[in-house]
């Protein structure tokens, strides 16, 4: 099953989308000012040391305080698994010490940045861990034979001074020994420079940052069945290139800029599948549909048979249904990125044999989600619970806040989101019109949005265009709606 990845770059924010059989698979927003932190690696400085948490509070110079916990330090003495219990953190730190940490976990919501003392560099094909002389296999790869195999070619690479170890990632298992030894010799580099930077600065500083999420795409996202890799913006494209040109240049040949009248992501459905995404309802081909509630403790999703009744009888209308929701929610989880505990409510089957097959179902279409993901059996009352990891703000936490009519019981689009919208579409509409102006239409909020903070990339787009573009507020549009007037 081949897949496409389409990249949409603007200046604020870069979007990801994974195209797979005419629809869309996964989408990936990062945003230039709330870029993710996860792998970036601080020097950091310790704020307050808690005895009783046996956790730290670290300072690495974000607005909150980061959180460090003893079982995320990394002992030498206990690197081999040793069972002997670690010395508490108070023997460990004190307040006012320099650490190196690793973030592990972006802030959510209130809760600050997650933290380690043990150090992980990814690369394509392997991640350094400069602290450990061990060579790790992914699980993924499985075959006991291949798993030794890979050991052992890398082992073979590793120059003779080497003292840290490498976890093999799963695309090594295609890899050259050229390209591992690419992998290794850029690695080393990085952490020697990381190791200056560090001895020469004083803490709170940023030692490394990781790729950004276009790069990433790179590294984490491409596979043999990926098929072409588009991109919107001419400039980022000869970056991404020469980028690729010195780390992956295997896939150049299906790297391509993409120059269309019509918007990247209008052409191939996803902006539609966007919108659809934010909606708590989700409707299926055969009438059923979803009802996906996502609240600070965990997520919801409820199927019902709805208008469907393309079954001999009702029972297997029932297990139908829930074999169609199984495909569903598995997409629905990649494309919304829901992560933590979450909770679902399939339609009550009488049939052992049909819940067997349902649940079947749905553990082979999470299978090939990238997040790591644990599915429990049915439960008494019917559900399934199941985790998905969390490893970043889900779709909603980014384009939505709390609605502030309806007091935090729905949502809408916050100003930035809108913002960027009408700037996206007075782009496209520049390609295929000429008019005098553009005029914006637009809520209160939203215009004093592009007047102060999105000021300069308003008139950035002005410039690009060549055209005049005004501003004017409509007092009866709510904080998500918008027109844009052609002159």
């Amino acid at each position: 099953m081949t897949e496409d990845i389409l990249i949409n770059i603007t200046p604020q924010e870069t979007r990801i989308a994974v195209v797979s059989q005419g629809a869309t698979q996964e989408l990936h927003i990062e945003r230039t000012q709330t870029r993710g932190l996860a792998g970036d690696v601080y020097l950091g400085k310790v704020v307050r040391v808690l005895p009783g948490m046996q956790s730290a509070f670290i300072d690495i110079g974000l607005e909150r305080a980061a959180f460090l916990h003893i079982a995320d330090i990394w002992d030498a003495n206990h690197a081999d698994g040793s069972a002997e219990k670690p010395a508490p953190i108070e023997k460990m730190l004190s307040d006012g010490q320099s650490v190196m940490v690793r973030v592990i976990k972006d802030p959510l919501g209130t809760k600050g940045a997650r933290l380690s003392t043990q150090i992980s560099i990814a690369g394509r094909m392997l991640v350094y861990l400069p602290q450990e002389a061990h060579i790790g296999i992914s699980q993924r790869i499985q075959d006991e034979t291949e798993r030794e195999l890979l050991r052992s070619r890398v082992q073979t690479l590793l120059p003779e001074d080497e003292k840290g170890g490498y976890i093999v990632r799963t695309m090594a298992e295609v890899a050259s020994d050229d390209d591992l030894k690419h992998d290794i010799d850029f690695l080393r580099k990085l952490w020697s420079s990381i190791k200056d930077t560090a001895y020469k600065s004083a803490s709170p500083c940023l030692l490394y940052q990781d790729l950004s999420l276009a790069q990433r795409v790179f590294r984490d996202f491409v596979h043999e069945k990926t098929r072409s890799i588009q991109i919107d913006s001419y400039e980022d494209y000869l970056h991404l290139r020469e980028f690729a040109s010195n780390y992956t240049p295997d896939i150049l040949q299906r790297l391509t800029y993409y120059e269309g009248d019509r918007s990247l992501f209008d052409l191939h459905g996803v902006e539609d599948e966007l919108q659809l995404a934010l909606a708590k309802r989700v409707d299926l081909k055969s009438g059923g549909y979803l009802i996906i509630d996502q609240t600070e403790a965990m997520t919801t999703i409820d199927v019902n048979t709805g208008g469907f009744v393309g079954g001999r009888n009702f029972d297997d209308t029932i297990f139908k249904t829930n074999l169609e929701a199984a495909h569903a929610i598995a997409r629905q989880l990649r494309l919304r990125n829901l992560g933590g505990i979450i909770i679902l409510d399939f339609i009550d089957m009488e049939s052992q044999e049909h819940r067997h097959a349902v649940l079947e179902e749905l553990k082979k279409t999470l299978a090939n989600d990238r997040t790591k993901v644990s599915v429990s059996e049915f439960s008494a009352l019917g559900l399934v619970e199941m985790t998905r990891k969390r490893t970043r703000e889900s779709l909603a936490h980014i384009l939505c806040e709390s609605c502030p009519v309806c007091q935090g019981r729905g949502q809408v689009k916050t100003p930035r989101t809108v913002c960027y919208e009408i700037m996206r579409d007075i782009q496209s509409e520049a390609k295929r019109f000429s008019p005098r102006e553009f005029r914006i239409l637009a809520s209160q909020v939203v215009i004093d949005m592009f007047l102060e903070e999105e000021s300069q990339y308003l008139a950035t787009l002005g410039d690009l265009i060549g055209k005049p573009i005004s501003l004017q507020v409509e007092n009866t549009f709510l904080q998500d709606q918008y027109d844009v007037i052609l002159m």
